[in-house]
């Protein structure tokens, strides 16, 4: 599943129609002139390229999702949409798999540079992990699959064949065009290149080549050129294929965004500019929305944030699971009190305190506390890998292991412990996300809870989430972590990216070579039974090794003044983003 969507087919033209006209129908605008409308997020982009390890995260994506277009994407079903008015993707062949895509001729990035098969090449490069040196792949994507698709990509224009190594299940949704111009990462990187046409020829040259030493550069400035928590300098940082283009950004305040006038491969925006503003405090952001200073309030809601919602007289308002989860993950390797090398190498030692700090984790309680107040059928989570309510998650939590956590199990943890030979307290610096209230409050129950076992449970909160930018922080320092992964796609695979060795978004330093090949297998495993099958013995292992533990689905809520209309909230990332351009004044109000 895929940790970075209008109604299906919504601002597209028929087949019917194209037929009988004959030909395609000209693009119209719909933009309104002087309409804004400002918008809230619990965080502000601070990175311009979600394919990096350090700018995959949901609040970079949503603004990249408004900047960028693409072949398909979910609806509020949801359901996969394919995006015919930016390009076309064809299965040719079965054995080898083959996709063709193509990119249509008048898709072009915002300096009126063509979007085509230098791009394409360029996210063929990272995604499939082209490049790899003795420290890592050349460019630190997220998810970097060196073993599905190994051949470099056959290209014309506008045109890349790919040509995968396996019949790879989830191949739909594994490619796409990224947030960064190729032409401007080459640029960035060379700055005496000065045509796009010769910067994108050069790096195609390089491609095909395999010329690592020219490309290093190229791959620096990828990962680091587009790190910008304020308005950028350079204007190749902010290039943009999609409907809008950022116009302004404060740093952990907000950005502004302004409708692309070149724009006209996909959905018409209403709105003329989106201001997305970083509040933290869910409470505060419904204020703001009672104020009338946003008009879209969204994040993690308690009860009485949803109360204040309900009081509102002026908003609608939305609830319902996301599909994204909450959970706690475990370091097995910054000396902490989870890894083995602080026991002499011990693997059984270490695992024990692992299996003992998760028991006392008081699962039950924070649902009941936190989460049933806003879904009064919220049910504790227990598989790592499927979505309560899907049909492989009841067999895979029968099987998994997970029962020896449904209840919190003090005596349980004190003789594990007492078995390891650990005597005293046990230190673990506990990271939440500084600022977030629900998090601030799981923090609490569970170093409560665990004190009765002998853990002391540190509070090690910062505002930043530092850890997951691996290339700076190859080590975690935290013991453990609670945060959530936001499901971007209904993919059966892509997990590895955070289960797998060595993988960039494995932030605890998780190893085993069972979970390894099983995950592996699973990618062209297409019988059903047998992919259950495989999901159970990958979370055998993992909650055997005491990886970390889950803990319930994310129940959502957003609200919106009675002034705009179109919101309608999606359980995948990016949630009430996914239908922007629908959003308008409502018929008869005044523009904001």
């Amino acid at each position: 599943m895929k940790r970075t969507r209008l109604a299906a087919g919504a601002g597209l033209v028929t087949a019917g129609a194209l037929a009988l006209a004959g030909c395609s129908v000209p693009y119209e605008s719909e933009v309104i002139e002087d309409t804004e409308i400002t918008v809230s997020w619990n965080d502000i982009i601070d990175n311009f390229n979600t394919s990096s390890t350090s700018g995959n995260n949901v609040a970079n994506s949503n603004i990249a999702y408004m900047t960028t277009a693409g072949f398909n994407y979910y609806n509020d079903s949801p359901e996969l949409v394919q995006n015919t008015e930016f390009g076309s993707y064809e299965k040719t062949s079965d054995d080898p798999l083959t996709v063709e895509y193509t990119i249509n001729e008048d898709v072009v990035w915002s300096d009126g540079t063509p979007v085509d098969e230098a791009d394409m090449l360029l996210s063929w490069a990272y995604i499939f992990g082209a490049f790899e040196t003795e420290d890592g792949f050349l460019f630190n994507y997220a998810n970097p699959r060196p073993d599905l698709a190994t051949a470099v990509p056959e290209i014309e224009d506008n045109k890349l064949t790919l040509v995968y190594d396996v019949p790879y299940v989830d191949w739909e949704v594994q490619f796409t065009t990224g947030s960064v111009a190729a032409h401007a990462a080459v640029m960035l990187a060379y700055p005496e290149i000065e045509d796009p046409q010769e910067a994108k020829d050069q790096l195609v040259e390089a491609i095909q080549n395999g010329d690592e030493e020219w490309l290093a550069p190229v791959a620096e400035a990828w990962e680091l050129d587009f790190q910008q928590a304020n308005t950028p300098d350079n204007e190749l940082i902010t290039l943009s294929y999609g409907p809008y283009i950022v116009e302004e950004l404060v740093e952990e305040d907000y950005v502004t965004l302004v409708a692309n006038d070149s724009f006209a491969w996909g959905p018409s925006p209403k709105y003329q500019r989106i201001t997305v503003r970083q509040i933290a405090d869910p409470t505060a952001q419904v204020q703001s929305l009672q104020n009338q200073d946003v008009q879209v309030a969204s994040g993690q809601p308690t009860p009485d944030v949803l109360q204040l919602v309900q009081e509102t007289e002026t908003a609608d308002y939305y609830t319902g699971d996301e599909a994204t989860y909450e959970h706690v993950d475990l370091t097995f390797n910054n000396g902490g009190p989870f890894d083995p090398a602080t026991y002499g190498g011990d693997e059984a030692k270490a695992q024990m305190v692992r299996t003992a700090f998760l028991k006392t984790i008081p699962r039950e309680e924070i649902v009941e506390k936190l989460i049933r107040p806003l879904n009064p059928n919220a049910e504790v989570r227990d598989s790592i890998l499927q979505i309560p309510g899907s049909p492989m998650y009841e067999p895979i939590v029968e099987a998994n292991g997970s029962a020896e956590y449904n209840e919190v199990d003090i005596e349980g943890a004190k003789q594990l412990l007492a078995d390891a030979g650990v005597e005293g307290t046990v230190d673990v610096k506990f990271w939440y996300p500084e600022g977030n209230e629900r998090r601030a409050a799981e923090y609490e129950l569970i170093a409560t809870s665990a004190a009765l076992a002998g853990f002391n449970v540190i509070d090690d909160s910062e505002p930043n989430w530092e850890f997951t930018d691996t290339a700076a922080n190859p080590i975690n320092p935290h013991d453990a972590v609670i945060f959530a992964w936001a499901s971007t796609s209904l993919a059966l695979t892509g997990t590895d990216q955070y289960l797998g060795t060595g993988q960039p978004s494995n932030f605890g330093g998780y190893s085993n070579e069972i979970v390894d090949q099983r995950l592996k297998d699973l990618e062209t495993e297409l019988d059903e039974e047998e992919q259950i099958q495989i999901q159970i013995d990958v979370e055998k292992e993992l909650w055997t090794d005491g990886y970390g533990i889950t803990l319930y689905q994310f129940p959502g809520l957003t609200a919106w003044d009675k002034g705009v209309e179109g919101i309608a909230p999606a359980p995948l990332a990016p949630y009430y983003f996914w239908n922007f351009w629908e959003w308008a004044p409502t018929t008869g109000a005044d523009a904001e």
